[in-house]
C-alpha cells in the first residue's frame, strides 16, 4: 500500500486536476468514468488521468486513500472532490465552476453553461 500511496500522492501533488478512472480520458472503460471525463473534456479542463485498470494496487489504493469505495474519483489541488454523482451534481449546480475558480483551474465557462442548459 505504501507504493500505491506514494504514486497517488505524487499524482495529486504534481497535477492541479486528477481523475482516477477506469480507462483513459481518450478511451474511458466505464460509463461513470466516461461521464466525468466527458464533462472535464467538454469544459476544456486540463487534467491528468490515472487508469486504475492498469494497476490493481492503485485501483484499491485510491479507494483506501480517499476512504471512498467507488471509481472515478476527482481531485482538485490535492483535495478529493467526489465521484460521478457528486461531480454531476456540482456541474449542474455551478459548484464545480466555483471550485475551479477558487483554485485557479482554467475551464470554459460557456461550455459549463451549455451543460446546464442541456440538462435544465
Amino acid at each position: 500500500m505504501t507504493d500505491a500511496k506514494s504514486v497517488i500522492q505524487e499524482k495529486i501533488t504534481t497535477n492541479s486536476v486528477v481523475l482516477f478512472m477506469k480507462g483513459t480520458k481518450e478511451m474511458p472503460q466505464c460509463g461513470f468514468s466516461s461521464r466525468v471525463a466527458g464533462v472535464l473534456n467538454y469544459m476544456g479542463v486540463d487534467f491528468a488521468d490515472v487508469n486504475v485498470l492498469a494497476d490493481e494496487t492503485v485501483r484499491q489504493g485510491i479507494k483506501d486513500f480517499s476512504d471512498w469505495p467507488t471509481i472515478p474519483q476527482l481531485y482538485v489541488k490535492g483535495e478529493f472532490v467526489g465521484g460521478c454523482d457528486i461531480i454531476t451534481e456540482m456541474t449542474l449546480s455551478g459548484e464545480l465552476d466555483t471550485l475551479f475558480e477558487e483554485n485557479g483551474v482554467t475551464y470554459d465557462k460557456d461550455a459549463a453553461d451549455k451543460i446546464r442548459e442541456a440538462n435544465g
